[in-house]
């Protein structure tokens, strides 16, 4: 019998490769910006592309900037605005940064970790829900069906569409509601000790990973040896 009735997961630095800058305050250069600049049909020289990256990772580093993008998941609206002053300070024309905010949303599954597909299925298939809890602005269900892993997933729980967002351990608590389960029948599972950990503060055993460097990376074992659930043999 498997040791939780619940995994709640977080999503960026867990499952995908942050595109996402320093303590995920803000979203990388490379493709992120090629992205938006190839909506606006201009050309992705990588010249232009390394220095509107330069200038987006200097400009999220400004104090004020800092304090408008802390937090700012809490809705759509505060995440807008903390944005438009991050590109602002950034010199990024009006255009481009619509670009670059609509280029945010739009789902990469390339970004998934390797083993996201079969531990959330072996999750599943020991019985145990399964529930995403991410400080986000967007909705992040196009992402889970576009990477046909949105049938693992019980619920949801993000920041934009409840007004809270991590370390609050009022998130927790909302997932596990959600959930139907106690604290101490499940596992939450990131990559901030800051964020994440503070599920400790809702009563719930935390495991921390290392934020997810590259998609091939295979971290996920050490959520089902918790479980104690054993991995799946490749076919």
């Amino acid at each position: 019998m498997p040791a939780f009735r619940a995994v709640l997961l977080d999503w960026v630095g867990t499952l995908i490769v942050p595109r996402w800058g320093p303590d995920h305050a803000g979203p990388k250069g490379g493709p992120w910006i090629e992205g938006a600049l190839r909506r606006l049909a201009r050309e992705v020289a990588p010249p232009e592309v390394r220095r509107l990256s330069a200038a987006l990772d200097a400009a999220v580093r400004e104090p004020e900037v800092a304090r408008a993008m802390s937090g700012a998941d809490v809705s759509v609206a505060s995440y807008r605005a903390g944005f438009r002053r991050w590109t602002s300070a950034a010199g990024i024309d009006e255009a481009l940064a619509d670009a670059l905010y609509a280029e945010l949303a739009h789902p990469d599954v390339a970004l998934f970790a390797a083993d996201v597909e079969r531990t959330l299925a072996t999750l599943k298939a020991a019985g145990l829900l399964v529930a995403v809890v991410s400080d986000i602005h967007f909705d992040i269900r196009p992402w889970f069906a576009a990477a046909g892993l949105d049938g693992h997933v019980d619920r949801f729980v993000l920041s934009f569409e409840h007004g809270v967002c991590k370390p609050d351990p009022a998130v927790f608590r909302l997932a596990l509601r959600e959930l139907g389960v106690g604290p101490d029948e499940a596992l939450m599972v990131g990559d901030r000790s800051g964020h994440d950990g503070a599920a400790v503060e809702a009563g719930l055993a935390t495991l921390l990973l290392p934020p997810l460097a590259a998609a091939g990376e295979e971290r996920l074992h050490r959520v089902l040896a918790c479980c104690g659930l054993r991995q799946p043999v490749r076919p």
